[in-house]
C-alpha cells in the first residue's frame, strides 16, 4: 500500500527510513538504499499499550529528539504490527467486502479505514486496519511513503525462505505482549495467528494448543523463533521445556558495527521490509 502526493523538492539522499508501529512501542531504522546496510536504529518502548492517538504523540516526540530522523529520505516505509488483520486467499478476496473479513476476529468501527496488502507470489491478501492519523502524519511530512501490515512482511519473508521446503516448520515472532505463530507446510501457509499473552504459561498454552490442533508433535516439530525473545527469557525456558527442536532465525541483513548488538533476530520485521 503506497500513499503519494506531488513533491517538488528533489531528493538527493541515498537513505531510506523504516518505522515499525505497535501498541507497545516504536522502532526506527535508517538504511542505505543501494547497499541495504543499516546506519541508524532506535527503539522506543511504551510503559503500557497505547491508543493510536497517543502513539502519534510518541512518534512526534521521537522525531523531535533524534537528529538522525530529521530531513528527507528517498523512501519511507511504515509497518503496522497489530492484531487487526485477516488473511484471505486472493482468489476468494472481494474488495467490496473487505470489512467482512475482519469483523469476526477483530473489533472494528464502521468508520475504520480498511487496507490490503497482496502477496502475489503466494496468492494471499492481508486485510487490516492501519492508523489513519499516523498515515496522515507521514503523508504530510514526506508526501510519498508506503505502508504494510506486519503479517504481510512476515509471511513474505518466511514463505520465500521455505520455498524449497519438504517438511512442516513452525515460526514464532514475538513482540512485547503478543506473538505471531506461522505454520508452513511444504511452502504452503497452513496457519497464521496472533495471540496476546501476559505470562509464560499463556505463551506456551497457545503454542501447544496450536500444535495439537495441527497434529504436530512437540518432540519432533521444528520451531523457529524471532522477535523479542532470547535464551534467558522465561518464555524461552518454558518453550524449550515442552518443545525440543527450537532455534533462532538468522537474517542476512548487514549493519554497521555499532548496531550489531541492537539488530539481532529481535528486530526481524523492520529489517525485512527493506528486502
Amino acid at each position: 500500500m503506497t500513499l503519494q502526493r506531488t513533491n517538488s523538492i528533489e531528493k538527493h539522499i541515498d537513505e531510506r527510513l523504516s518505522v515499525q508501529v505497535s501498541l507497545t512501542g516504536l522502532s526506527f531504522l535508517v538504511t542505505n538504499s543501494t547497499t541495504s546496510n543499516a546506519s541508524y536504529f532506535h527503539e522506543h518502548a511504551f510503559e503500557a499499550r497505547l491508543a493510536p492517538e497517543e502513539i502519534l504523540d510518541q512518534i512526534l516526540m521521537v522525531f523531535n529528539e533524534h537528529n538522525e530522523l530529521q530531513g528527507d529520505f528517498n523512501e519511507v516505509s511504515v509497518i503496522y504490527a497489530t492484531d487487526l488483520y485477516s488473511i484471505v486467499p486472493t482468489t476468494l478476496f472481494d474488495e467490496s467486502k473487505a470489512s467482512e473479513y475482519l469483523k469476526f476476529n477483530s473489533k472494528i468501527l464502521s468508520n475504520d479505514f480498511i487496507a490490503t496488502d497482496t502477496l502475489d507470489t503466494h496468492s494471499l491478501t492481508v486485510v487490516y486496519v492501519p492508523f489513519v492519523n499516523i498515515n496522515n502524519f507521514f503523508f504530510d511530512r514526506y508526501g510519498s511513503f508506503q505502508y504494510f501490515h506486519s503479517a504481510s512482511i512476515l509471511l513474505r519473508s518466511l514463505l520465500n525462505h521455505e520455498k524449497n521446503a519438504i517438511s512442516t516448520k513452525t515460526y514464532i515472532h514475538l513482540l512485547e505482549d503478543s506473538f505471531d505463530i506461522v505454520v508452513i507446510n511444504k511452502n504452503a501457509l497452513q496457519l497464521c495467528n496472533t495471540h496476546r499473552f501476559k505470562t509464560p504459561e499463556d505463551f506456551i498454552y497457545y503454542i501447544l494448543f496450536t500444535l495439537e490442533q495441527l497434529d504436530l508433535n512437540p518432540e519432533t516439530t521444528d520451531l523457529v523463533l524471532c522477535g523479542k525473545i532470547n535464551e534467558e527469557d522465561e518464555t524461552y525456558k518454558i518453550l524449550y521445556h515442552y518443545v525440543r527442536n527450537v532455534s533462532f532465525f538468522k537474517t542476512n541483513v548487514s549493519v554497521e558495527d555499532h548496531l550489531e548488538s541492537e539488530l539481532p533476530h529481535s528486530n526481524y520485521l523492520i529489517k525485512q521490509v527493506m528486502q
